[in-house]
């Protein structure tokens, strides 16, 4: 924990430094990842690092009356192109972006899951500061959770708390909820930037909205991939280069089903992508589909809806999600 305060108080003059030193373009390479990244520093200005709470409140505020809106991109680090797309959008959307890394341990059902959850700080900041984020929250658990009680509300889910992430990470969505408040209400965003790799996710923060009574456009961005096709994931992480080509298969059985759609009805391409699956050493939790706007489930294809197949699996424990839209 003080190596990441003592870099986070650092960083801007290492960001001057590196700007000064490169005319703005630089080559960063991270020892610990092996991952060398080029980037380019495409604005002027600092990102501004807020550990509590009523400081970014005050300045949100300022931002505020100053008439500028406000786009936030939450996340738990590890970040990836797929954040920064988020990032991007949101950098053309609104006239203030602001960031958030925040592990949250309440949607964690598996303690070992967060204890494995990948975490990059460094990294993570450099990659924020240089796409242009104008504000990262960083906090500690005890600035978003600083009670037992703070952890206690519950959220009426409805429905969408029962199938898929719901049904197999019990509690996780409350976890979501309960954190995503939070941030909502100290950020006080117009735009909320999220992924469409979480796309039941989006759809219950979309209801979060609803139960807040809130002015916040959700925004759901497109998945981006790997040259392999795997959806980009900070979890992909856990995984050896090896791993990771395997992993697409994934959203190979995905596109099959939906190229063979016309061909045969659901329940025979699901069976057969299942095993196929299985035979290659993952282990599917669920493969659905369902109606895209509401997530209710669906035993065959219907083309006079827009559709979605979503899938939840395991390669050896480390647990990986994916989706694929069907437009009629």
């Amino acid at each position: 924990m003080n190596k990441i305060l003592f870099f986070v108080d650092i960083y801007k003059w290492l960001i001057s430094l590196i700007f000064f030193l490169t005319g703005g373009k630089v080559t960063i390479f991270f020892v610990h990842t092996n991952v060398q990244l080029n980037v380019e520093l495409n604005y002027n200005g600092f990102m501004t690092i807020y550990k509590y709470a009523k400081d970014l409140e005050k300045r949100i505020q300022k931002t505020k009356v100053s008439g500028s809106s406000v786009g936030f991109v939450p996340t738990m680090g590890a970040l990836h192109e797929g954040h920064l797309s988020l990032l991007r959008k949101s950098k053309k959307t609104a006239e203030i972006t602001v960031a958030s890394i925040f592990v949250n341990p309440t949607q964690f059902n598996n303690a070992e899951d967060f204890k494995k959850y990948p975490k990059t700080i460094e990294q993570d900041i450099l990659l924020l500061a240089s796409n242009g984020c104008d504000i990262l929250f960083l906090p500690a658990e005890k600035e978003i959770y600083p009670n037992e009680e703070s952890r206690q509300k519950h959220f009426d889910l409805g429905y969408l708390e029962t199938i898929l992430e719901g049904k197999f990470r019990p509690g996780h969505f409350q976890g979501v909820c309960l954190v995503v408040e939070k941030l909502l209400n100290i950020v006080q965003p117009d735009f909320l930037f999220m992924g469409q790799k979480d796309f039941q996710q989006c759809m219950v923060i979309k209801r979060l909205i609803e139960l807040m009574q809130v002015n916040v456009q959700l925004v759901i961005c497109p998945i981006l991939r790997e040259e392999t096709g795997l959806a980009m994931s900070s979890r992909n992480l856990r995984l050896d280069p090896s791993e990771r080509i395997h992993a697409a298969q994934l959203h190979q059985a995905l596109a099959s089903i939906k190229k063979n759609r016309n061909k045969q009805n659901f329940l025979s391409l699901k069976n057969k992508a299942v095993i196929d699956l299985k035979n290659n050493g993952f282990n599917v939790e669920y493969l659905e589909l369902a109606r895209k706007n509401d997530l209710v489930l669906l035993t065959d294809f219907n083309e006079k809806e827009d559709m979605i197949l979503l899938i939840a699996a395991f390669l050896h424990d480390v647990r990986l999600i994916d989706n694929l839209l069907i437009n009629h």
